[in-house]
C-alpha cells in the first residue's frame, strides 16, 4: 500500500480512496483519519531497518493505543498522537466498529511473520484470505461511513478491495521480489513451471501473469456494480477507482514478463480515458 492523496483519485493505488476532492466534505476528516491510521501501521510493519521482533512489538503497542481510543480514552502519552487523537474523535462521532481496524493490524502482523520470513502463499485462496484482513476492512469502514449495511454491497466492496490488493502485488513484483517479499501463489507457479521466489522472464512467467490477470479482472468486475450503490460523489469516486484498476490491469497484461524489471503505473495522460470510461459505466441488468 504505497501512499499519497489521490488527486485525481485514480492515479495511485492504496486499497481504498483517500480524502480526495470527490469525497463528501463531511466525511473527509473520517476518511483522512482512517487513512493515517492504516498508513502508519503499514509503515511500522514495513519501513526502516529493524528486526521482525521490534516491528511486532511496535504493532502491539499500536494495537493497545487503538483499543484505548476505541474505549474513548486515548493515551495522553501516545507515541502517535497525530493518528489516535483524530481517530478517537472519528470513532466516537461515526461509531466506527473496532473489528475492521484490528483486522488491518492482523494483516500487518502476518506480513511481518510470513512475508518477511520468506513464506510463499500456497494459492489464490491464501492471498484472498490475506486480503480479507489487509484490504477489505477499509472498504467496509467506508460503507459504514456512507450508512450502507447491505450484505450484497459489502460482498461487492470486498471483491473490489481484494482486486485492488492483488493488482498491487502484480504491479510491484519488480520491487517486492528483490526485498524477498513473495506474493506469487505457489500452486499456480508450479503449474506454469515458475519459481515463486526467483521467477525469470520467459513464456512460462508470461502465462502465469496472464492467468493472474484474468482472475483479478474477474474479481474486479464481480464487485464493480458497487459504484451504482454508493450515492453521490462517492459513487463517482468509486467509478474512477474501478476504471483506474481496469487500466492498470491492462498495463499488467501488456507488460507480461517485463513486470520483473519495471513497475507499470498510471500517468496524467490516462486521466481523460478514465473519466470517459467512468462516465460510460452502466448498471448491469438484474
Amino acid at each position: 500500500m504505497t501512499a499519497e492523496p489521490l488527486a485525481p483519485p485514480v492515479t495511485h493505488y492504496e486499497n481504498f480512496p483517500v480524502a480526495s476532492w470527490l469525497c463528501p466534505a463531511a466525511l473527509r476528516p473520517a476518511v483522512a483519519a482512517i487513512y493515517a491510521y492504516a498508513r502508519t501501521a503499514d509503515d511500522l510493519a514495513d519501513e526502516g531497518e529493524v528486526d521482525a521482533a521490534t516491528r511486532l512489538q511496535r504493532l502491539a503497542e499500536y494495537r493497545a493505543e487503538l483499543q484505548a481510543a476505541a474505549a474513548g480514552s486515548p493515551r495522553q502519552n501516545s507515541a502517535w498522537p497525530e493518528v489516535f487523537a483524530p481517530l478517537a474523535a472519528v470513532m466516537a462521532r461515526h461509531r466506527l466498529p473496532l473489528a475492521p481496524l484490528e483486522h488491518l493490524l492482523d494483516a500487518f502482523e502476518q506480513d511481518v511473520r510470513a512475508t518477511r520470513g520468506g513464506a510463499v502463499p500456497a494459492d489464490l485462496d491464501a492471498l484472498l484470505d490475506y486480503c480479507s484482513r489487509s484490504a477489505n476492512p477499509v472498504g467496509r469502514l467506508m460503507l459504514h461511513l456512507y450508512g450502507i449495511e447491505d450484505p450484497d454491497t459489502r460482498a461487492r466492496s470486498d471483491a473490489v478491495c481484494s482486486a485492488l490488493q492483488l493488482i498491487n502485488f502484480w504491479q510491484d513484483l519488480s520491487v517486492d521480489l528483490p526485498r524477498q517479499r513473495y506474493y506469487l501463489p505457489a500452486d499456480r507457479c508450479a503449474h506454469h513451471g515458475v519459481d515463486p521466489r526467483a521467477p525469470v522472464r520467459g513464456p512460462e512467467f508470461s502465462n502465469l501473469i496472464a492467468e493472474l490477470h484474468q482472475f483479478t479482472r474477474a474479481l474486479l468486475q464481480k464487485g464493480s456494480p458497487i459504484v451504482f450503490e454508493v450515492p453521490g460523489r462517492s459513487g463517482w469516486e468509486l467509478r474512477l477507482v474501478v476504471q483506474g484498476a481496469e487500466r492498470m490491469l491492462e498495463q499488467i497484461a501488456a507488460s507480461g514478463d517485463r513486470l520483473l524489471e519495471q513497475r507499470p503505473r498510471l500517468h496524467a495522460r490516462d486521466v481523460p480515458r478514465l473519466l470517459w470510461r467512468a462516465l460510460c459505466m452502466r448498471r448491469p441488468p438484474p
